[in-house]
């Protein structure tokens, strides 16, 4: 039997068959104002209120106060999950800080959290194509030890580098969501164009115009270890959150 982690989100975790299998990175995928960091939030905080399981936010890109502002005016008591030790938002600068990915792995492998969030791995492309990532602390030995002096180019040296990242990531008992910005033209699911293939499930978040109404509507693109919902499923952002209508848009 498959264990899974239930995001809280009633209508996602049917969608899922009771929830994201345990230990699979989720790429958590859609443009400006879909509501990603809101999802990554409410899968912390039912998290913590319902099933007392510890989440970890690490931002590259909102301060800890935007973020605890933010999930205020959906009612969330962050506040009180953080002192019970179920809540731990951390933002990295990664313009000013140069150790992230050390901080990162050093901040899961203290707090332990069963829940993680990392938003997002754009900025995280980012930082790590003007940085000389071999010199980081993350471990990327396996790169170094297995490749043979040749040419690589820019994109399959970033896919190694993504996953050798992603790797290190499932080392720890954490269901992670990992966010990322949807082009706004193009094929691909992420900034980046890779972790879509390296992640372990994809869920795109849009807004999608059909007649003279907008949708906010959610795709399960693919989760490993599971069956899923294939159609897209509307959502709204309610003074409680995310909240799934009956409603589906056949695309």
């Amino acid at each position: 039997m498959v264990e899974r982690v239930k995001t809280g989100i009633e209508g996602l975790d049917k969608a899922l068959n009771g929830g994201i299998p345990a230990k699979n990175l989720v790429l958590v995928s859609g443009g400006a104002g879909t509501g990603k960091s809101t999802l990554c939030m409410q899968y912390l905080v039912n998290g913590g209120k319902i099933y007392k399981e510890r989440g970890l936010y690490i931002s590259t890109e909102q301060s800890e106060g935007e973020l605890k502002r933010q999930a205020e005016q959906y009612g969330w008591n962050v506040l009180e999950l953080e002192e019970k030790g179920l809540l731990k938002i951390i933002y990295i600068d990664i313009i000013k800080e140069n150790h992230f990915l050390e901080r990162t792995r050093e901040a899961i492998k203290n707090f332990k959290p069963k829940r993680l969030v990392i938003d997002s791995m754009s900025t995280m492309s980012d930082y790590m194509a003007v940085t000389d990532y071999s010199k980081q602390s993350w471990s990327v030995t396996s790169i170094q030890n297995t490749v043979i002096p040749q040419f690589f180019s820019e994109k399959l040296m970033s896919k190694k580098i993504l996953s050798a990242l992603i790797s290190e990531l499932k080392n720890f008992d954490a269901t992670a969501l990992l966010t990322t910005e949807l082009p706004e033209e193009g094929k691909e699911l992420s900034a980046d164009g890779l972790s879509e293939f390296i992640c372990d499930g994809v869920m795109v978040l849009e807004c999608l115009g059909v007649g003279a109404s907008v949708f906010r509507c959610l795709r399960i693109r693919k989760m490993r270890y599971t069956n899923h919902e294939k159609a897209s499923m509307v959502y709204e952002l309610t003074d409680n959150g995310i909240e799934f209508k009956e409603k589906e848009i056949k695309i």
